[in-house]
């Protein structure tokens, strides 16, 4: 894997607002919460962007990390299980 852009998250902040225009091409959604893991899809009618919005922003007011995109798919927080089925391991 060739990670093509790193991002600070010390020094780039993403907000609510971002949320949008940040998963607006994604297929897949996965974010880990401690041991609950949530799926969204964007392209299903249930999608719900509040949903997402809520689940996507930490504590800080701010997108939680690790946030990892691979091709379409992002991984929001750690969950050894979500990026093991993701990357294989």
């Amino acid at each position: 894997m060739t990670v093509r852009e790193t991002v600070n998250a010390s020094k780039q902040r993403y907000g609510p607002g971002d949320v949008p225009g940040l998963f607006a091409e994604a297929s897949k959604i996965v974010v880990a919460r401690g041991s609950k893991v949530l799926t969204f899809e964007p392209s299903k009618p249930t999608f719900d962007p509040e949903a997402l919005r809520a689940a996507v922003i930490g504590p800080s007011g701010n997108l939680r990390a690790p946030t990892v995109r691979a091709g379409k798919t992002w991984l929001v927080g750690f969950h050894a299980d979500a990026y093991g089925d993701r990357f294989g391991g």
